[in-house]
């Protein structure tokens, strides 16, 4: 069960780092400021949700857990 947790843990923490990488890619190749910005944070909030997703396993408590959560909100 651990093993399968690690996994998870790890896909979800790339796949944010991956939306991070494409929101920094749409932030340096749109146009305008406007475009900039609308993909620069819808790629940046899913990109924290799934780091947050893949850290709420490794939380020690459930304080821990909610923090993370808060953070994300």
């Amino acid at each position: 069960m651990t093993s399968l947790l690690n996994v998870v843990s790890i896909v979800a923490i790339v796949a944010g780092a991956i939306f991070f990488l494409a929101g920094t890619l749409g932030l340096l190749r749109f146009p305008d400021t406007f475009t900039r910005l609308h993909a620069l944070t819808k790629a940046d909030n899913l990109g924290l949700g799934l780091i947050v997703l893949g850290l709420l396993p490794r939380a020690g408590s459930l304080a821990a857990g909610l923090e993370l959560v808060v953070i994300w909100i």
